[in-house]
């Protein structure tokens, strides 16, 4: 077994055994050390969006005082959720690793098929209705943003 897999999965149970969340953890790896951990939170902290992953992500970039993340590894217990994936990309990982499938983890319910069909416009039903308003306001402030001088993309 993959030692950081093993320290996600640890993290998972602690978190859970904590009746922190269900059994999710997360490992972020830097050249061979562990630089950040998290096991989901959203029972304690009323946060939808305290998932291990983004968890791990916001202290490894804490720690390394930098959001991107693309000389890390990230390994968690299960295959991160759409939201977690999403933010993996963002934070610029080249590597993902993970035990658990999300089919897995659907099994003891945690299903997150509705958000992919809702992704690929398969959903029949929306749970959220987006309704677009004041683009020309939106755009102003985008012109602003593309001619600012020194600004960074991330």
């Amino acid at each position: 077994m993959n030692q950081y897999i093993r320290e996600a999965i640890a993290e998972g149970r602690a978190g859970m055994k904590a009746g922190h969340g269900g059994p999710f953890g997360a490992v972020i790896v830097r050249d061979g050390s562990i630089v950040a951990r998290a096991h989901n939170e959203v029972l304690t902290s009323n946060d939808p969006t305290a998932h291990a992953e983004i968890l791990a992500i916001r202290r490894a970039s804490v720690e390394l005082k930098r959001f991107d993340l693309s000389d890390c590894e990230i390994y968690s217990s299960c295959e991160p959720c759409p939201m977690c994936f999403a933010a993996i990309h963002w934070a610029k990982f080249r590597n993902l690793y993970f035990a658990c499938t999300r089919f897995d983890a659907a099994e003891i319910g945690f299903d997150d098929e509705y958000i992919y069909r809702v992704i690929r416009g398969e959903a029949e039903q929306l749970q959220v209705e987006s309704t677009q308003l004041d683009r020309e306001e939106g755009l102003a402030l985008f012109s602003e943003f593309k001619h600012l001088e020194g600004k960074t993309l991330y």
